[in-house]
């Protein structure tokens, strides 16, 4: 909430991608910046909408590396290029992809081999990290100062010591954690290609992430396939719009490293009853 609206002032330009998230659409209703959308994670529409721009006005892009409904990522590498060739800084959210993606875990800009090339990285502690809180980092020489003019970060009471270590334990775990993140994506893939098969239409063509959308014909059989999912003894998340891009309803499924390749078998099972029974899939 704070980070764009400290960066971006009035005169101020905020590009961001259409179906970015709520947290971040926040922050900038709460600055005075001019915001700019551009159609979702299209390089080309990013690029007409910066050279509409006035030449000398400041710019900030705002993208995510995973974007948390249909868990696609964004073309940072592309995206980044065009934002520099035309005088803008960059900020990812790697919210969703943080402890995941990348060699790392550093997310889609590591992945990418970007990561030098961003100006501001937001995340949060309160996915892969496991806990509460959030954190911006950044190389540019004058970030420090944020510290004093970022109202949201002035006026909020600082993280418990044994969050902070435990967010820091958790970090160091995630950084060395490549088998595990082998392992998700084992089950991403499994997952996905096995939802496919069962005859679900699913948010991406390809697992990309390790969440996985599974689109539901309206909301109303939305709701039918999500009860069944719970009479089943499984739970998903219902997501409906607002929160969703292009008004659709969707079961949003959260993969981590800790499920067994045994328990996603289960899991589409599970997923093939119920859809048969809501009237999903025939």
């Amino acid at each position: 909430l704070g980070i764009i609206s400290t960066i971006a002032g009035k005169g101020d330009y905020v590009i961001l991608d259409i179906d970015s998230h709520a947290s971040i659409y926040d922050g900038c209703k709460m600055g005075d910046a001019e915001i700019v959308a551009f159609r979702h994670n299209d390089v080309e529409a990013l690029e007409k909408r910066l050279k509409r721009l006035p030449p000398e006005a400041g710019k900030l892009v705002v993208l995510e590396g995973v974007y948390s409904m249909l868990g696609d990522i964004a073309p940072l590498k592309e995206m980044i290029r065009v934002s520099k060739e035309n005088g803008a800084m960059v900020l990812v959210d790697e919210a969703h992809s943080m402890g995941f993606i990348g060699e790392h875990g550093r997310g889609v800009a590591e992945a990418q081999g970007v990561l030098d090339d961003v100006d501001f990285i937001i995340g949060t502690f309160s996915k892969s990290v496991g806990t509460v809180g959030g954190f911006c980092v950044s190389n540019h020489p004058k970030f420090e100062i944020l510290r004093l003019v970022c109202r949201p970060y002035v006026f909020t009471a600082s993280l418990p010591p044994s969050v902070v270590a435990t967010a820091a334990t958790s970090i160091r775990k995630l950084m060395h954690g490549s088998n595990k993140r082998a392992h998700l994506w084992e089950n991403s893939k499994k997952l996905h290609k096995g939802l496919r098969d069962l005859g679900f239409t699913l948010g991406t063509d390809e697992p990309q992430s390790a969440i996985i959308a599974v689109i539901m014909p309206d909301l109303e059989r939305g709701a039918m396939m999500w009860e069944a999912l719970l009479e089943e003894g499984l739970y998903v998340n219902l997501a409906r719009p607002p929160a969703t891009p292009a008004g659709m309803t969707l079961l949003r499924c959260s993969l981590c490293a800790e499920h067994s390749g045994e328990q996603v078998t289960e899991i589409l099972a599970r997923f093939d009853r119920a859809g048969k029974r809501a009237g999903i899939i025939g």
